[in-house]
C-alpha cells in the first residue's frame, strides 16, 4: 500500500560550511528564540535559518532566498543518485542507554481515508498554515515527519542493520547527549527490496501530523495552481520510518496542568471522582511515579492528581465498562486510552473543562517534564496537574486502525529526529 522511494537528498557540504553538528537543530516546535539565535551564533549555515525563518519582512521569501543562495554557492549540494537514509539515535530514558534505528525516504502522501497512512493525533490549525507557507516559499522538507509500521518478520530492520554495520557517514551527539547516526545508501538491489516491503504496509503517524496534513494540502495546492501533476514530487514527502515493535521505541507521557479555573476545588474535584474511581492519599511525591509504573504494568488506569507541597492522589478508574457509556460513539480502543479517561470523567464531567476549552488550552497546558508538573503546582503558577502513564504504542496502533484519532498531545515520542542531517529538494528527482 505505501508507496515508499528512495531520493536524492539535500545535504549539507560540510568542507564548506564546518562540522555537521554545528549545522542541525532540534525540531521547529520546541525551539526558543533565545536557542534560535544561540544556533545561528554558532554557525551562520545553521539549518534553522531555513526550519525556523524570522529574518527578512516576509520571513518565509527570506528563508527561500537563502535557500537558493545556499544552493547556488554549493553549501548545500544533492546525492548523486538516490539513496536511502538509514538514521539512528542513540539516548538515554528510564535510566538506560538505548537506541532506535529505521530509515528515511520519500512516501507518496495519501488521504486519510484511503487507509494506507494513519494518524493518531488531532492537530491546530495555526501550525499548519505557519508550515504551509514554508512549503510555498522553499518546495522544501527540512525535517522528517516520522511513521510506524508494522513488519512481524522484522525483515526491513534486518535488512537495515545489515547495511549499517559500516561507519556512520555521519556521526555527532548532541548538548541532550542524543548520539545521532546516519549511512547513506545507494545500493540499487537494497532500495528496490525496501520499496518492495513497503507495497503491503500501512504507515502510522508517529509524530509530525502538522507536517503531513500540510503536505497534503501542499499536493493540492501545486496541482491546482498548474505546478504538479499526479505522480509528480510534490506527492512525495521525506518521512522516518520505524518498526512498530522496534525494542528502541519510546513514549514519554505528556502531563496536564490547570489553571485560572474558576472556582476551583480540590475537595469538589475528588468527590465528583468517587463515583469512578479508587482514591488514595499521599503527602510526598517520591514514590509517585512508582507506584503509576506499577498501575502501568498492571494494566489499570489510573494517574496523579497533585494538589502542590506534596500533597496527591492516585486515582485508579474502577471499571473501564463505564467509559463505553461515556464515549459510545467511538471505538474501545479511543475509549481505554487513559487520557480519555482523564478527559472525559475527570476534565470534563467533574471540572467543566469541554473539548474545545482543552483545544484551545484556555484552562489547561501540557508538558513532558514530570518535575515542572509538580513545580508549576507549588509555585502557585498552576491549581493542579495529572501525571499520567505513557501511551503504549500498540494503543496508537489500534486508535488508528480503527481511523479515529486521540486528543491532542497524548504522545511524546522521543528523542525527537535532529533537522538538517539531509533535506528533500522536492523538485530534485
Amino acid at each position: 500500500m505505501a508507496d515508499v522511494k528512495p531520493f536524492r537528498g539535500m545535504r549539507f557540504d560540510t568542507e564548506k560550511t564546518g562540522d555537521i553538528k554545528e549545522l542541525c537543530c532540534p525540531p521547529y516546535d520546541i525551539i526558543s528564540e533565545k536557542q534560535r539565535k544561540s544556533y545561528i551564533e554558532q554557525n551562520k549555515y545553521n539549518v534553522i535559518r531555513l526550519e525556523l525563518p524570522r529574518e527578512g519582512e516576509d520571513v518565509y521569501a527570506h528563508a527561500g532566498e537563502i535557500l537558493d543562495m545556499w544552493r547556488d554557492q554549493g553549501v548545500l549540494i544533492h546525492e548523486s543518485k538516490p539513496a536511502v537514509y538509514i538514521y539512528e539515535m542513540e539516548f538515554n530514558a528510564y535510566n538506560k542507554r538505548r537506541s532506535v534505528k529505521g530509515l528515511i525516504a520519500r512516501v507518496k502522501v495519501e488521504e486519510f481515508s484511503k487507509g494506507v497512512i494513519l494518524p493518531h493525533e488531532f492537530t491546530l490549525s495555526k501550525a499548519k498554515t505557519d508550515r504551509f507557507n514554508l512549503m510555498k516559499a522553499t518546495n522544501c522538507n527540512f525535517s522528517q515527519i516520522y511513521a510506524l509500521y508494522m513488519d512481524s518478520e522484522h525483515t526491513t530492520l534486518k535488512t537495515i542493520d545489515a547495511l549499517s554495520l559500516r561507519d556512520a557517514d555521519f556521526k555527532f551527539t548532541d548538548d541532550d547527549n542524543v548520539t545521532h547516526k546516519l549511512w547513506i545508501c545507494t545500493d540499487e538491489d537494497a532500495l528496490s527490496k525496501i520499496s518492495a516491503d513497503f507495497t503491503d504496509r500501512k504507515l502510522y503517524i508517529a509524530d509530525g501530523h502538522h507536517r503531513y496534513e500540510t503536505a497534503l494540502n501542499y499536493r493540492d495546492y501545486c496541482r491546482e495552481n498548474g505546478l504538479s501533476k499526479e505522480g509528480d514530487p510534490q506527492d512525495y514527502q521525506m518521512m522516518y520510518l520505524v518498526d512498530m515493535e522496534h525494542p528502541g521505541l519510546v513514549v514519554f507521557p505528556t502531563h496536564r496542568m490547570v489553571r485560572d479555573l474558576e472556582d476551583f476545588d480540590k475537595d469538589k474535584v475528588l468527590k465528583g471522582c468517587e463515583e469512578y474511581f479508587d482514591i488514595e492519599k499521599f503527602s510526598s511525591v517520591g514514590n509517585m511515579n512508582t507506584l503509576l509504573s506499577k498501575k502501568y504494568k498492571a494494566g489499570e488506569k489510573a494517574f496523579a492528581f497533585y494538589c502542590g507541597r506534596g500533597e496527591w492522589y492516585l486515582l485508579t478508574l474502577k471499571d473501564l465498562d463505564v467509559m463505553s457509556k461515556v464515549l459510545p460513539d467511538v471505538s474501545a480502543a479511543s475509549q481505554q486510552l487513559d487520557v480519555s479517561v482523564l478527559h472525559s470523567l475527570v476534565l470534563e464531567k467533574t471540572m467543566g473543562i469541554d473539548k474545545e476549552n482543552m483545544a484551545n488550552q484556555i484552562n489547561l497546558t501540557y508538558t513532558k517534564f514530570f518535575e515542572e508538573a509538580i513545580m508549576a503546582v507549588d509555585k502557585g503558577e498552576f491549581q493542579c496537574s495529572f501525571i499520567l502513564n505513557p501511551t503504549r504504542v500498540t494503543e496508537i496502533r489500534d486508535v488508528a486502525a480503527e481511523g479515529e484519532k486521540m486528543p491532542q498531545k497524548s504522545t511524546y515520542f522521543y528523542p525527537k529526529m535532529i533537522t538538517g542531517m539531509v533535506m528533500n529538494d522536492i523538485g530534485v528527482e
